[in-house]
């Protein structure tokens, strides 16, 4: 299986992972994409994790993807300064050892909040045209002052329902791999948390906010850098449009 967590796929349809199966060969392999803004990664993984503990899939590539260049309006300053391109890939397969891998995520979505960050134009309910152009809409429409306050009071519930879930609190948690919307949002939720701030990768000041590649990238960057070791409690995390958000807990 292949999934793709994405908000710019390569067209409508189909979808950004069936051109990736083509590209890898992998003609066995059932592909779909997510689109759950920045917290399409942390979807994918958890349909990944459902499928392998069902036994309706062995492997499955989870991607995180975005061109956020391409939607981004130029002329906004207040966001266009925010976003990153970039693209981050994990191979989720079953665990031999009961205490090592995934172990539970958690999805929640709030649509009556759609309206604070989207992308209103170029969609089947307002095509592209020549207004959707002139009033710039097929662009990232934000209202960051709600997005904080949501991002902020969601992502601190998702975390402790995941760590409740499995019997740990917040001192438990040896790093967490966060969504990097913003410095002030992740300095927020540790604090309330009472998680240090050390214990949080963070890479925004180096590749801004990348939406759902943000996780992969975020957790590959911390194995690369040797902070991940064997056996550490990793606390997942991530917030986007729709609004979506989630969290995981993964015994490394």
């Amino acid at each position: 299986m292949i999934v793709i967590g994405t908000v710019t796929p390569d067209m409508p349809f189909p979808s950004a992972a069936a051109l990736v199966q083509a590209k890898l060969g992998a003609n066995r392999a059932a592909c779909f994409d997510v689109t759950a803004a920045c917290a399409g990664s942390i979807y994918a993984i958890s349909i990944a994790d459902s499928f392998i503990r069902t036994g309706q899939a062995k492997r499955v590539l989870a991607i995180g993807a975005e061109l956020l260049t391409r939607i981004t309006d130029w002329k906004d300053r207040a966001s266009c300064v925010l976003f990153g391109d970039a693209a981050g890939a994990m191979v989720i397969a079953p665990e031999t050892r009961e205490d090592r891998g995934i172990l539970s995520t958690h999805l929640y979505t709030d649509g009556r909040q759609a309206g604070i960050l989207n992308i209103p134009g170029g969609g089947s309910r307002k095509p592209f045209s020549p207004e959707v152009w002139e009033k710039r809409e097929q662009f990232i429409r934000m209202n960051g002052r709600e997005v904080y306050r949501t991002a902020v009071r969601v992502l601190e519930a998702a975390s402790r329902d995941a760590l409740k879930r499995n019997g740990y609190q917040p001192r438990d948690v040896d790093y967490v791999i966060a969504h990097q919307a913003n410095l002030r949002i992740l300095e927020s939720v540790m604090k309330r948390l009472e998680i240090p701030l050390e214990k949080c990768e963070i890479n925004i000041d180096q590749v801004g906010n990348t939406s759902s590649a943000s996780v992969p990238l975020t957790l590959d960057q911390a194995n690369r850098g040797g902070k991940l070791k064997d056996g550490d409690l990793i606390l997942m995390m991530a917030i986007g449009g729709g609004m979506a958000w989630g969290s995981g807990l993964m015994r490394w």
